[in-house]
């Protein structure tokens, strides 16, 4: 990669203040930072050294998750783009390729350092308020990122902000509320996968600790009870209104680029026995995450 468009100069002339810091190793800083509960939470998790570095080759080796991104982003090289909650870097990782410049965003200072090292420019900023300037990216993408942003629409809002006419906007795993309207002995059931040590051994054997599998709950802001979570007509009521052509796909994660012709994957048994409980129907409304891809015209 270009080490100019690496350099902190190329990020600060993207901004819109010019009151930004930056660390000794270059990394930039949004002025007035203001932490909430859940993004000390997400800091804290995705720049744990042993437990995010767990989520991040889970992430990064997912074949459904690489293939269905290649379909809508095969290449990327020699264009601008903006990863949104970046973490340690899983997007660039997984789909590689040479582009002229990859600005990272986060909340989490160590994650950036662990993704600067890949070779993104970091930004440490709130997600909700980039203090980036308009309409001079080729790509925007947020990776499991919106349900842990206190406000979902506004960081959708901020991502199509930095779009160029013709621009993409993708954004992935994020749970889609209709899934989780969990009731009953549903609830109950949810509940269990979530907190009981059969379910850690089971299901998340990551997690080694109950203050491991506490962080990382408080990091899901819009994933933690019934009601939470992500609608399609959201990303239509917020992306749509702004000129961009929005398709959203349904999914269970375990699908690749098969999604785009409407398969959903393979649900697994925990969620669709909390689902049966609870009443929820098999079938698109019944999948646990959204896909979007949107452009801007």
């Amino acid at each position: 990669m270009n080490s100019l468009l690496k350099s902190p100069t190329l990020l600060a002339t993207q901004c819109t203040c010019d009151q930004l810091t930056y660390t000794a190793d270059g990394i930039a800083i949004a002025p007035s930072l203001i932490y909430s509960h859940g993004m000390l939470a997400n800091a804290f998790f995705f720049g744990h050294p042993v437990w995010a570095k767990k989520d991040f080759y889970r992430e990064s080796h997912n074949p459904f998750w690489k293939s269905r991104w290649q379909a809508v982003i095969p290449s990327w090289d020699s264009q601008v783009v903006v990863d949104i909650g970046c973490g340690f870097g899983h997007v660039y990782t997984t789909l590689g390729g040479r582009p002229a410049a990859i600005i990272g965003v986060d909340i989490s200072l160590d994650a950036l350092r662990r993704a600067q090292q890949l070779g993104y420019m970091p930004l440490l900023a709130d997600a909700q308020a980039l203090p980036l300037k308009s309409s001079f990216a080729d790509i925007v993408v947020l990776n499991a990122a919106l349900h842990h942003c206190d406000d979902m629409a506004a960081t959708l809002k901020e991502a199509a902000r930095l779009l160029k006419p013709g621009g993409l906007l993708v954004s992935d795993l994020d749970p889609q509320r209709s899934a989780w309207q969990f009731k009953g002995l549903g609830r109950l059931v949810d509940k269990a996968r979530r907190r009981l040590p059969l379910y850690w051994l089971m299901r998340f054997s990551r997690y080694r600790s109950r203050t491991e599998i506490d962080v990382r709950l408080a990091t899901e802001i819009h994933n933690a009870k019934p009601g939470d979570g992500i609608t399609p007509q959201l990303y239509h009521d917020v992306l749509a209104p702004l000129g961009f052509e929005v398709s959203v796909y349904p999914h269970n994660h375990s699908v690749g680029q098969a999604v785009f012709a409407g398969e959903l994957g393979q649900l697994p048994w925990p969620y669709r026995l909390a689902q049966r409980l609870s009443g929820i129907r098999p079938g698109q409304a019944a999948a646990q995450s959204i896909m979007c891809v949107a452009r801007r015209v």
